[in-house]
This record gives structure tokens, C-alpha cells and sequence, in this order.
């Protein structure tokens, strides 16, 4: 039988009265069943301690593109990547070591240095290096964090970068607005795109409308494996040109449309049996998410679908990532906060979805699907 609210609330107390005595810690880490576990609590406590300094070396190695060279070149001296740095060897010995530390780089033996295990995935995966270098503006504005939870820190750096965030009203924002985050989301997008296909494969659907579908770098790896379906891009004037461009370039003009509109005031066009939301829904507030999915409600064919696919609160395994990276990105991003499948399932029942499911996905630190049926 699950324990009320009081008295989990007690249980925790009590856990935390001796977790919080120093004389219990150094039995703990004295006595040989419970040594293992306080090593591992210490190490995850110091990480928290240390993570910003541990943020900043993989900053700089991806600033200075250390982990590109690496893998191009071969490993390398610490001579050769000073020179490579364009800073004294003994500075750069520091951050090599620190690099090995973290796993972003490896001794290769006689005095070398080569990509690490972490190193080595992020080469795989070109977002990462790239919304690295995107997080100058997240440190920027947690420079100062009690401003920033304040409230006083006035407009942030991702506020402005993120246009359609701010006051402009959408409809009027330009080319040079939203092409940088536009290019951001593509460098991703391919990755976020492969795992929702893997999940979820929209054969025997007749038309895909992905609503903010950027530059259509999802609706291109739909159309490369679904080459029945017919597709339709919506997005904001400035951006549903890019996403143009794109579907031309693949050789999907014929099997493709864009239409251009802001999703939150003008009607969606008909005509679609699946509409999809991708890294959507977690950048807006719930009212204006639940007048979207409502009107993509009203805009899908009979027996048609939703598909929402983004990272979620309470990931198993990934938590942190839910509430405490994406809930102060989205903070001081000045709107949207990340959800639980919980609370998405509500918010889709409340907009007239009668079934939704969770999909399962490869890694669901990088993204989550559910799709939802009237």
C-alpha cells in the first residue's frame, strides 16, 4: 500500500536527519556494504559542485574546435595542439588534462592525445558541438542567476536570439530573425528526426502538415522513407521560405507544399490525416499550446493523428535534464517550460484527443513520441 502524503513527507524527514549527520556519513563510508554507495552519492555531489567548471572545459575544447582537430589530424602532442590553440603549451597541458578527465579526450602513448569516449560520440552527433557553442548565451545569462530568477535581469540573450519569443509579433519577423535558430534546430534536427522514424513510421497516412517545421529538415527525412505520403510544411513566413528551399534541393517539390501563417492566430489548413509537433510544444505556455493542439484538432482529417515528439520531464534515467537544463533554458528563454508525459496526455484530452500513447524511442534523453487520436 503506497504511504499518504504525511507520511512520506515524515519518511523524508527522517531520511534527511541522517543523511545530514556527519557521523553517519563517515560510517557510511567506513562500512564496506554501504561504502560503494557513499562513494557514488559523493561523486554525484561533487559533479554538482564542479559542473560548471566541467561545462566551461567542454566549452573551450569545442570553442577552439580541439575535438574536429583530433579526429581529423590523428592524435596529437601537446606541442601541436597548443600550436593548434594558439596558446603556451604548459596552459594548454592544463585543459588536455582536464579534457581527459571528462572523457573528451584520451592519452594515445608516446605523449599524444586523442579523442576520448565522450570526444569521440559527439563527433557522431553534430548538434552537440553545436548547441555548446549555443550555451555562451545560457551562461550569459545565469551570469548572474538570482537576477534571473528575480526577475531583474531584464531581456536575456536567449530571449532575443529565440525572436519568436519576444514581443515582435511573429508574422513580422524577417529573414535575418529567425535564420540563426533556424540553422540551429537543422544541425539537430536530423538526429531528433531519425529517432521519431524509428519510433513511429507514418505509412498509410495520406498527408504529414508539420506545424513549425523549420526548414523542413523533418518532413525531408519523412519524405526519403515514406516516399508515398504527400507533405505540407507551416511555419512562419521568414522560415517557411527556408523550409522551400529545402524541400527542393531534395527533389520533393512535386510531393510537397508550404504554407506560411502564424499557428497561434491563423487558421490551420485542411487536408491532413497526421500533423505533427516537433520541439514544439515545450518552448510555449500551456494556454497557447492547448488553443494549437486544439485547432490541430479541428484541422485533421477523419481518422487522422497527432504526433508530438520532444524531450520530456521524468525521463527515467534523464531527470535532470527535464526540469533542471530545459525548465532554466526555458526560463530565461522568457516562455514555454518542459512537461511530463502526464501532464502532455492532459493537455491532449483537454483538446478533444481521446487516445494517446507513448511511443517507445532509442534514447529518450534525446527525444520522446506520443501520438494522440481523436
Amino acid at each position: 500500500m503506497p504511504f499518504t502524503a504525511p507520511w512520506r513527507g515524515g519518511l523524508l524527514h527522517l531520511r534527511n536527519r541522517i543523511l545530514s549527520s556527519r557521523r553517519f556519513q563517515r560510517w557510511a563510508a567506513a562500512f564496506p556494504l554501504t561504502r560503494p554507495v557513499a562513494r557514488q552519492r559523493s561523486r554525484a555531489l561533487f559533479d554538482l559542485v564542479s559542473g560548471f567548471v566541467y561545462s566551461q572545459i567542454l566549452y573551450t575544447c569545442v570553442r577552439l574546435d580541439v575535438l574536429g582537430h583530433v579526429h581529423r589530424e590523428g592524435p596529437q602532442t601537446p606541442a601541436q595542439l597548443a600550436a593548434w590553440m594558439e596558446m603556451p603549451e604548459e596552459n594548454a597541458l592544463v585543459l588536455i588534462k582536464a579534457a581527459c578527465a571528462l572523457g573528451l579526450l584520451e592519452p594515445f602513448g608516446r605523449g599524444r592525445y586523442g579523442l576520448g569516449v565522450h570526444g569521440a560520440a559527439m563527433m557522431a552527433h553534430p548538434g552537440i558541438p553545436a548547441m555548446v557553442a549555443h550555451h555562451a548565451m545560457l551562461y550569459d545569462d545565469l551570469r548572474d542567476p538570482l537576477a534571473l530568477f528575480r526577475g531583474e535581469a531584464g531581456e536575456t540573450r536567449l530571449g532575443a536570439y529565440w525572436a519568436y519569443a519576444g514581443d515582435r509579433p511573429p508574422a513580422e519577423l524577417e529573414g535575418a530573425h529567425v535564420t540563426p535558430y533556424t540553422e540551429l534546430m537543422a544541425v539537430s534536427q536530423q538526429l531528433v528526426a531519425e529517432e521519431i522514424l524509428d519510433a513511429f513510421t507514418p505509412r498509410g497516412y495520406r498527408r504529414l502538415m508539420d506545424l513549425g517545421g523549420g526548414n523542413a529538415t523533418f518532413l525531408t527525412a519523412v519524405g526519403a522513407r515514406v516516399p508515398e505520403i504527400r507533405l505540407r510544411l507551416y511555419d512562419l513566413p521568414a522560415v517557411a521560405e527556408q523550409g522551400r528551399r529545402r524541400l527542393a534541393s531534395a527533389g520533393l517539390e512535386e510531393r510537397a507544399e508550404v504554407c506560411s501563417g502564424d499557428f497561434f492566430r491563423d487558421p490551420l489548413p485542411p487536408g491532413a490525416d497526421l500533423i505533427s509537433l516537433v520541439r514544439v510544444v515545450h518552448d510555449h505556455d500551456d494556454a497557447d499550446i492547448l488553443g494549437l493542439l486544439q485547432a490541430a484538432r479541428q484541422a485533421l482529417e477523419p481518422g487522422g493523428a497527432l504526433l508530438l515528439a520532444e524531450p520530456m520531464a521524468g525521463t527515467p534515467g534523464a531527470e535532470p535534464m527535464g526540469d533542471a537544463y530545459f525548465g532554466v533554458y526555458l526560463f530565461a528563454m522568457g516562455r514555454g517550460r518542459p512537461r511530463t508525459p502526464e501532464e502532455l496526455e492532459a493537455l491532449l484530452r483537454r483538446a478533444g484527443f481521446s487516445r494517446v500513447r507513448l511511443l517507445s524511442t532509442r534514447n529518450p534523453l534525446l527525444t520522446r513520441v506520443m501520438l494522440a487520436e481523436p
